[in-house]
């Protein structure tokens, strides 16, 4: 009987921490990435900013600075708008609808989805909307020089507008250690990302990288390799592999057969020269090319450039009279 009921309880522990992993696991895969809430804000502000160069383009027919009076209450209102129809209605801002996230309440016990209360969203919009209003009024305020006596007030809002950026500081320091709270607006009201549709595990495969990259070397490869290559002497090795060539490569019958074109260009030859070999070449062709390049050889032939002598005049008249 003990040693029944002590299987027993061995296998009641053991299934007790195969529950305890597998809920750590759902944790784990249902935990929104650091990366993606900063995403969702990234998105944010590119929204923001796509909505009033958008709103600015309606103005532009109009007396230039019609709207740099009222700016920050334009912008508060255009935010107000945005907030409404996104994080008051929805849950979740532009950003975060696009990659699949939405806010939670924090404060509230359930450990089921509880979406953040109408304080907590009222409190959203004061403390992003309202808080950058006010530090936009202020400044246009007190550049005024009319109020350059209020000295001791600005010193006062600048003290504030530090310490709410050093505990934003902080705040994005312990975001990047905990992975919660990714602004200090969330960490004070309480609400903090999750996914709206539970997450699988994601399963990473190197297949197609591993691809790519080998196909990036090898294009590397054939980019540091192809100009090392002389296009023409390769031609020269291949056709004199296929074509073997007959006959004396000095004879002057055969100059005067094969006198007719250019070997390079294949046009009449001008200035007509030789390499050595028994083909006729363009005076210019032949030295640009060998210029170009110090080992040029025949395309024809395949022969290596000894001196580029002018051809003789009798083999000049016989073509001529042939033709």
């Amino acid at each position: 009987m003990v040693r029944s009921a002590q299987k027993i309880i061995g296998i009641y522990e053991t299934f007790r921490e195969d529950m305890a992993s597998r809920k750590e696991n759902a944790k784990s895969a249902n935990r929104v990435l650091r990366i993606s809430q900063l995403d969702a804000l990234e998105l944010n502000k590119a929204l923001e900013q796509l909505v009033w160069s958008q709103f600015t383009q309606c103005f532009h027919g109009f007396k230039p600075g019609l709207l740099a009076r009222f700016e920050p209450e334009v912008k508060a209102c255009l935010w107000l708008f945005l907030w409404r129809f996104t994080i008051y209605s929805k849950n979740a801002t532009v950003g975060q609808s696009v990659l699949n996230i939405q806010y939670k309440n924090d404060f509230s016990p359930n450990l089921r989805y509880q979406p953040p209360s109408k304080n907590q969203k009222i409190w959203y919009a004061v403390c992003t909307i309202g808080g950058r209003w006010l530090e936009e009024r202020c400044y246009d305020l007190f550049r005024n020089r009319h109020l350059a006596s209020f000295g001791k007030v600005k010193q006062c809002v600048n003290f504030v507008v530090g310490l709410l950026k050093l505990g934003g500081l902080i705040n994005f320091l312990i975001f990047l250690q905990r992975g919660k709270f990714a602004t200090l607006t969330e960490r004070l009201l309480g609400i903090h990302s999750v996914f709206c549709k539970p997450q699988n595990i994601r399963e990473v495969g190197f297949e197609y990288m591993n691809r790519e990259l080998l196909w990036h070397g090898f294009a590397e490869f054939l980019i540091f390799l192809l100009p090392l290559i002389s296009v023409q002497k390769l031609k020269a090795k291949l056709s004199s592999w296929c074509i073997p060539l007959t006959g004396a490569p000095n004879s002057d019958n055969t100059l005067a057969t094969s006198g007719k074109e250019c070997s390079l260009c294949g046009e009449w030859p001008t200035m007509p020269h030789t390499i050595g070999c028994e083909h006729i070449f363009c005076y210019f062709c032949a030295k640009s090319s060998f210029l170009f390049d110090m080992y040029f050889t025949c395309p024809k032939c395949g022969t290596e450039v000894h001196s580029l002598q002018p051809l003789k005049s009798g083999i000049e008249m016989s073509e001529v009279n042939a033709l």
